[in-house]
């Protein structure tokens, strides 16, 4: 197997003002599905699954991948730890006229609710949609928590949760995970769950390094799907954190040998994407796919998980590496007005580039 490795394209350097006029769309939506046509055949029902169905019909989030699915391109999911990442990814979306996510970790709830309030703000005030997601909730009242908290217009604060209960084993796991989707699902939230485990830890999430990864299994990928999820983050392969090169990544499935080659660390996410176009027939469209685990991808192989149904891209350290070598230069030396000016743009320019790599600049007035 050969892969072309493929550069993240320079971006012009310049910038882009934090946009506060409402995104509205123009376009008609598309065609309601068959859910869809069951909540409006009677619009004053209310049985709870109707309602929740009514409420998720129009989830900015779901919208946003559905469209992604159907365009064929991936949607950037930029992992937040401050305001420079937020306002840095919002004005390259607007610039490259791209939808964007925005994910929090639940330790954004322990910093501060008013960092996760300004947050909701900076998403509903962009020119293009943006959603905020909370990744990787794994406590069930923090999930309860982040459900309940709401705008100024009333409406939730969170666009999507993902109800990670993957630190349990199978059977505790869909049953709380059941649980939690039809709160989320009563609220309008949409919701996303993690089948198997995907190895390795990330800076804001509980520690999970220790527990062995698992791959997502094809029964698991319909168990999940029963819960009534609306997006899945399958573990094929894939870790949180580094990959530090093929000889220190552990697969525990016998389909493949992996030899020493040339390519280091991206051969093995290369034979890693059958996994992932296994997984893809199974969902067969039923829900949206979400890829977790991308440090160290490079574009080209970015391309083939979404030509195998990815439809948002989750990032951390790829649109953060310039940030970091810039503050750990410069922290001290020059104006603190400058450090953060400069952070917000380098973060934009790197967020840009990825949007191109993924397809969806231009995208955003498509739905």
């Amino acid at each position: 197997m050969t892969s072309t490795i493929i550069a993240v394209p320079s971006i012009p350097t310049f910038l882009i003002s934090l946009s506060t006029t409402p995104y509205t769309n123009s376009k008609e939506e598309a065609p309601a599905n068959k859910e869809e046509d069951l909540t409006t055949s009677n619009p004053q029902s209310t049985h709870p699954a109707i309602m929740a169905l009514q409420k998720l019909s129009n989830n900015p989030a779901v919208r946003m991948l559905n469209a992604a699915a159907a365009g064929k391109y991936g949607v950037l999911g930029v992992v937040s730890y401050n305001l420079e990442t937020i306002i840095g990814a919002i004005r390259a979306a607007e610039s490259k006229k791209a939808p964007l996510q925005i994910l929090l970790f639940p330790w954004a709830l322990h910093y501060s609710p008013s960092f996760v309030s300004a947050a909701a703000e900076a998403c509903a005030a962009a020119s293009v949609p943006v959603t905020l997601h909370m990744d990787h909730a794994q406590d069930p009242e923090v999930i309860k928590k982040a459900a309940n908290l709401k705008k100024h217009d009333g409406t939730p604060m969170f666009d999507s949760i993902m109800v990670d209960m993957s630190h349990y084993e199978k059977e505790e796991n869909l049953a709380k995970t059941t649980e939690l989707v039809k709160l989320c699902h009563e609220k309008g939230i949409a919701t996303e769950a993690e089948p198997g485990r995907i190895e390795g830890g990330e800076d804001g999430v509980k520690d999970t390094a220790e527990l062995e990864g698992m791959m997502t299994t094809a029964e698991e990928v319909d168990d999940f799907i029963a819960t009534g999820i609306d997006f899945l983050a399958p573990a094929f392969g894939n870790v949180h954190g580094d990959y530090h090169g093929v000889e220190n990544i552990h697969l525990d499935y016998e389909r493949y040998v992996f030899p020493p080659h040339p390519l280091g660390h991206h051969f093995l996410i290369l034979m890693l994407i059958d996994s992932l176009e296994s997984i893809q027939k199974k969902v067969d469209g039923r829900v949206q796919i979400v890829l977790h685990g991308t440090n160290e991808f490079i574009p080209s192989i970015l391309n083939k998980c979404i030509e195998r149904g990815v439809t948002r891209v989750n990032v951390n350290k790829m649109v953060l590496s310039d940030y970091f070598a810039y503050t750990a230069e410069k922290t001290g030396k020059v104006p603190l007005t400058e450090l953060v000016e400069t952070s917000t743009e380098l973060i934009k320019k790197q967020c840009e580039g990825w949007i191109d790599a993924m397809g969806c600049a231009g995208k955003a007035g498509t739905y």
